[in-house]
């Protein structure tokens, strides 16, 4: 986890990051948005509640998840 930010944390009150989706985000705001740490950890939220908590990650728990999403490990929670 972040040494700066703890899970759960109000995701505005992390300064000064910039939030990202993906481009296959949908219009009605059903996505996951992320946002890369001072420290280098990554911040996650759901884009319907910008105010909500944040997941916070380190770069190399980012990195297995990226990296299996990459291999199709989670190709079953598609639809």
């Amino acid at each position: 986890m972040s040494a700066q930010f703890g899970n759960g944390v109000r995701a505005s009150s992390i300064p000064g990051v910039e939030w990202i989706k993906s481009a296959r985000s949908n219009p009605s705001g059903n996505c996951v948005e992320f946002a890369r740490l001072p420290d280098g950890g990554v911040a996650v939220r759901n884009s319907r509640y910008p105010d909500g908590p944040a997941l916070v990650y380190t770069r190399e728990e980012i990195n297995a998840f990226v990296g299996g999403a990459k291999d199709g490990d989670f190709d079953t929670f598609t639809v």
